[in-house]
């Protein structure tokens, strides 16, 4: 089965003040970092948000189908756009990804052709903004974002999600405020 990987981009950042993306974390910044640990995972990476901001990196970079409707409408961006029957979808603000828990997440992908989606989860945690989607939860996302729900586990019929369980890791944390970025660079 074709993979394919996305890192998501489009988001306003409001809460940092300046943009996630180009926060720099052990020398290089946060699009560059995940956008390598994607693409070692699923073997390409196309960037979900603005070419204008993000055109300079040399990777493909495709624009959000819908304005202000969250990370949601990210996925569905990657999943229009995509040929992959699995896509690895990853928020640009996780400083502690890496290919190998990427590459877990690819391969339980794999290991359950039946299920939509696969959300790794770590006790009542579940993150979904570095998950496996297939092509075939297009027409879930659209309808969901049509009507009108934004969160991205609410999108998904529970039949078609398929939970990895996994260590709580560093791996997952994302960072929305300053406090978060602190954390993450003294290490959490």
């Amino acid at each position: 089965m074709r993979t394919a990987g996305f890192v998501l981009a489009g988001g306003a950042s409001s809460r940092m003040g300046r943009n996630k993306a180009f926060l720099m974390f052990e020398g290089r910044s946060l699009i560059e970092r995940v956008a390598g640990a994607v693409g070692e995972a699923a073997g390409e990476v196309t960037i979900v948000g603005s070419p204008e901001l993000y055109g300079h990196l040399g990777m493909l970079v495709i624009p959000d189908l819908r304005s202000n409707a969250g990370p949601l409408a990210g996925i569905e961006s990657a999943l229009r756009h995509t040929d992959a029957e699995w896509n690895l979808i990853v928020a640009c603000d996780m400083p502690g990804v890496n290919g190998a828990a990427l590459r877990r997440i690819v391969e339980e992908a794999l290991g359950h052709p039946e299920a939509g989606c696969v959300l790794p989860a770590s006790g009542e945690f579940v993150e979904p903004l570095c998950a496996m989607y297939g092509k075939r939860m297009l027409p879930v996302v659209c309808a969901a974002l049509d009507a009108g729900i934004r969160k991205v586990t609410s999108a998904f019929p529970n039949g078609e999600i398929h939970y990895l369980r996994m260590n709580d890791d560093p791996v997952f944390h994302n960072v929305n405020t300053p406090e978060d970025w602190r954390k993450a660079l003294d290490g959490y």
